[in-house]
């Protein structure tokens, strides 16, 4: 099979419909953290805004500009976020950082729509821009709980 051939594969139409309908996405007027984070091979980037209540999400948006890779895992994390605790997002984190490096299982729910990335596994290059949407998510929530135990 030709790299094209498995190219064409990788973009599937789910992966395509995903990167054309990403939910929240924009900014918050007033975030409780705001995260910047870009891939450098590839450039892409996603900044997110989180609300939380100290534990959980209670408000997201994402400004994502990215490969359509990055923008489906956008799509899918943006769907399901609101409502989960850090370690619900750590873990699905790490989960698809497992599932792409080692064919680890998919991430748990909510998060088990990115089993859709699992054939970008070949392409490391695209990893980076996959994660880039729950790397920004766990740190944002790392900035807002210590902001929380400060007040």
């Amino acid at each position: 099979m030709s790299g094209e051939t498995d190219l064409i594969k990788l973009y599937s139409a789910r992966i395509l419909e995903l990167a054309a309908d990403i939910p929240h996405h924009g900014r918050l007027d007033a975030p409780d953290a705001s995260v910047k984070k870009r891939a450098p091979l590839c450039g892409s980037t996603v900044t997110v805004d989180i609300a939380t209540d100290g534990e959980t999400i209670t408000d997201y948006a994402a400004e994502v500009k990215a490969c359509a890779l990055g923008q489906a895992a956008a799509s899918v994390v943006g769907a399901h976020v609101i409502g989960c605790s850090y370690d619900q997002v750590s873990a699905a984190r790490d989960a698809l950082k497992s599932m792409l490096k080692q064919d680890g299982p998919t991430p748990p729910a909510p998060f088990d729509g990115l089993e859709v990335l699992r054939p970008a596994r070949e392409y490391k290059n695209r990893h980076a821009s996959i994660m880039l949407t729950l790397d920004a998510i766990v740190e944002a929530m790392e900035q807002a709980r210590a902001a929380h135990s400060c007040a």
